[in-house]
């Protein structure tokens, strides 16, 4: 019992993350609304699901908090305050201070070979939407949270505080997609697939807006025209790689640890071996 209702919770906080950016964004259309729901039903339900089973299939770290907590926390408040500014309130104090906080890193993210100078060409030359400043000030938001997170979660490897000493760490549980007897030394597998996922955190964070509003122009979905698409767009130009830096910090921090166990057994069945002897 304890499980489900910890999952049905989980389900809520996700079910009302998705929802958020329509909650607060003006102009919200009724068959947006209904897909913005559907979404957020499908993740709910499957977020419910995964957490009431005993084993889960796709979430990784399910047992090892804070690491889905992290993501979740950062993407809601990466939503809320990317909604914040896109809804027009710049007289609000909270939105003055996001904005002033997203156009300094905004203008880190506007350099030379930087997607951003592709976006904003992409952008109504008339601002209907709203002006390249404040697109930059989003999206320097959106990468002062991302960071905000990831220095977070690097905080806490660097104090071995994930995952938690004092529980223990299963990894059948932990890591569903990733098969200990696949074949090959684990620790080298576990220490390739970090280098995997940080390379293609850099290369998502750099591919991935181009790409993205090339396939929305083929398909006639134009995404830069809506603050909804807005947010979303940016929101996952940052979460996505953001989420695979983290994976990428986890999979070596486990890696150590295996490393670290595996040194202790070789000490301890030496040192019983020259006791015996």
């Amino acid at each position: 019992m304890s499980n489900f209702l910890g999952a049905v919770l989980r389900a809520a906080i996700v079910f009302l993350v998705v929802a958020m950016p329509s909650l607060v964004l003006p102009g919200t259309t009724p068959e947006g609304a209904e897909l913005v729901i559907l979404l957020a039903l499908v993740l709910a339900i499957f977020t419910a699901i995964e957490y009431s089973a005993l084993y889960p299939a796709m979430i990784e770290f399910r047992d090892a908090p804070p690491f889905n907590r992290l993501r979740l926390f950062s993407l809601a408040f990466m939503l809320l305050a990317l909604s914040l500014v896109a809804s027009g309130e710049n007289d609000a104090p909270l939105v003055i201070v996001l904005n002033a906080l997203g156009a300094v890193f905004g203008q880190m993210l506007d350099t030379l070979g930087s997607p951003m100078t592709a976006i904003i060409g992409y952008l109504p030359a008339d601002g209907a939407v709203m002006p390249a400043t404040q697109f930059k000030a989003m999206a320097g938001l959106a990468l002062f949270i991302a960071l905000a997170a990831l220095s977070i979660f690097a905080v806490m490897l660097r104090l071995q505080k994930w995952p938690d000493p004092a529980r223990a760490f299963n990894v059948w549980i932990n890591l569903p997609t990733f098969d200990p007897t696949a074949g090959g030394d684990v620790i080298n597998r576990l220490m390739r697939d970090a280098r995997v996922n940080a390379i293609l955190g850099f290369i998502i964070a750099f591919i991935l807006p181009s790409a993205g509003l090339m396939v929305f122009d083929h398909v006639d979905i134009r995404i830069l025209t809506s603050l909804h698409g807005l947010v979303w767009g940016i929101v996952l130009w940052m979460f996505l790689p953001l989420s695979m830096f983290m994976r990428a910090l986890a999979m070596a921090r486990i890696a150590a640890m295996i490393r670290d166990q595996r040194a202790r057994l070789v000490t301890r069945v030496a040192a019983d071996g020259a006791q015996l002897a």
